[in-house]
């Protein structure tokens, strides 16, 4: 059981929460702070100006607002930014962005009645997701449309994702018995004023990297032990000589992947022995291509840059992001800009382009595997059948370039992009739910990758009959994606084997 609210969520609790395979319950000392921090609101804002509450927002901000409108004033801010439009964010997103407001609301500064986050609790146990949409924030006020649209649900209108549909929110909570939020004073701004939607997407987004990463150490390490590769590109001694914490947790990674293998060699046992020099032009390469040797060292700084993207997206997920922060324990009201998402902008952006140049590795290893004059081992194209006649993998080599061709289209960074709007009143903003979005576009295009190269991996095994000399955990692979894409000759078409095997990807670990 996770009691949010009590300690900070981590990546690990954040994925509990999001695939539920946890329950969660909402601590009870951090309610009490909650409502002492709005009681301390109700009673600090009686006579004063405070933003939000009796004033119009942004650069609407210099009219007052009187004080029979004060609670009307929060509707029309929900309403008025349900502004969405594109496709809808998908579940799993909008599941994350509930988990990241939820969590952010209980530390107790935002002014908001316990009834908030006691609603945001039982939508998430009824798995009852409002329906957002993937355009619209910019990530500067915060992520104001999407979250605008999850305040929508909040109050009982619009349209949820309930049951595998879409259905009105009145009608959802009417058959669960759920009654739809009253807004007591700030409410409105309270969820829409933070960076909570591109926070949970950026979280996500973190997971499938790893994921995604195990992977590609994986297919490395086998596409270097199918070749006869030398193991001393990842061995320890040359690893630990470079003081990147990526490189040599990468370099231990494939000593563990191919660990009792029959195909790797080693360089003293092959090349420096007596005789070795007898000859004037050497027919095996002394070192192999930069895509096979300088794994680690390329690698390396994914992960490192996986781990720096957890560490910043993890604080931003057990911080205060809205405005103003309500200070019920020093007495005052701090008005500012928690709600810029540059934080989360930086990092998904750096993923981005950290994830790219994974998917070009995996494409040159595909290009050197497929290229039979490149690595003088296997057949054209890893082509199982009569050549000319049969084509092997040929043809889903043309995806894989085009997606990762895509991939170093869509990493251009959002964090530079800022456009002024709001009357000049956001001159200066992070496009971060953008930035997360596109982040999540690229690593699924990568998942696409990689599962192409996964299954020409293996037809490579059989081409070169290497089957029993494999690694365990490298053989282990091998037979458990053949069940789902079994050895070919003849020609057919593999899009649908493409699919099963980048859902066996996404889904599941190379390593038991």
């Amino acid at each position: 059981m996770i009691a949010v609210g009590q300690n900070p969520l981590t990546l690990d609790d954040f994925s509990d929460l999001l695939s539920q395979k946890k329950q969660f319950n909402l601590d009870g000392g951090a309610l009490e702070k909650i409502a002492a921090n709005f009681r301390f609101l109700v009673e600090f804002s009686a006579d004063k100006l405070i933003y939000g509450i009796n004033t119009g927002f942004g650069p609407m901000a210099q009219y007052k607002v009187g004080e029979g409108n004060l609670l009307q004033l929060q509707y029309n801010l929900i309403r008025s930014h349900c502004s969405g439009s594109g496709s809808l964010l998908a579940a799993d997103l909008v599941r994350a962005t509930m988990i990241a407001r939820l969590n952010s609301l209980m530390q107790g500064y935002s002014g908001i009645h316990p009834d908030t986050v006691i609603l945001l609790r039982d939508l998430l146990a009824n798995d009852v997701l409002p329906v957002i949409f993937e355009h619209g924030g910019v990530g500067a006020s915060g992520d104001l449309v999407q979250l605008a649209h999850l305040g929508l649900t909040l109050i009982g209108e619009g349209e949820v994702l309930f049951e595998g549909k879409v259905q009105p929110a009145a009608a959802v909570f009417k058959r669960l018995g759920i009654r739809p939020l009253e807004i007591r004073i700030r409410e409105g701004l309270a969820i829409l004023n933070g960076t909570s939607a591109m926070t949970g997407m950026g979280l996500v987004n973190i997971l499938r990297a790893r994921r995604l990463l195990e992977w590609a150490v994986f297919l490395s390490a086998l596409i270097n032990e199918i070749v006869g590769a030398f193991d001393d590109h990842y061995s320890y001694e040359l690893n630990i000589v470079k003081h990147h914490p990526g490189q040599n947790r990468i370099a231990a990674m494939i000593r563990g992947i191919l660990r009792d293998s029959g195909m790797v060699r080693n360089r003293t046992e092959h090349l420096y022995h007596p005789g070795s020099l007898d000859r004037e032009v050497f027919e095996d390469k002394v070192q192999e291509y930069y895509s096979l040797r300088c794994v680690t060292q390329v690698l390396g700084p994914v992960d490192d840059t996986i781990r720096q993207a957890e560490k910043v997206l993890v604080a931003e997920l057990n911080s205060v992001n809205d405005n103003p922060v309500i200070d019920h324990e020093n007495n005052n009201i701090f008005h500012g800009g928690n709600f810029h998402g540059d934080y989360v902008a930086l990092e998904m952006d750096k993923l981005r382009i950290a994830v790219t140049k994974l998917s070009m590795l995996a494409e040159r290893q595909l290009n050197y595997l497929l290229n039979d004059r490149l690595n003088r081992k296997f057949p054209p194209f890893v082509n199982l059948g009569v050549l000319g006649l049969n084509f092997g993998m040929q043809g889903v080599q043309f995806t894989a370039t085009s997606t990762v061709a895509e991939n170093q289209t869509l990493s251009f960074p959002m964090y530079v992009h800022s456009i002024p709007n709001n009357n000049d009143n956001q001159d200066i903003v992070s496009m971060g739910a953008n930035a997360a979005l596109l982040t999540r576009k690229v690593i699924s295009n990568s998942y696409e990758v990689l599962s192409i190269q996964l299954m020409s991996l293996l037809q490579a095994v059989d081409a070169a009959e290497c089957l029993p000399r494999l690694a365990p955990a490298t053989r282990a692979v091998y037979e458990r994606v053949r069940e789902i894409f079994p050895s070919f000759v003849d020609d057919h078409p593999k899009y649908k084997e493409q699919q099963k095997v980048k859902e066996l990807l996404e889904h599941s670990s190379p390593m038991p």
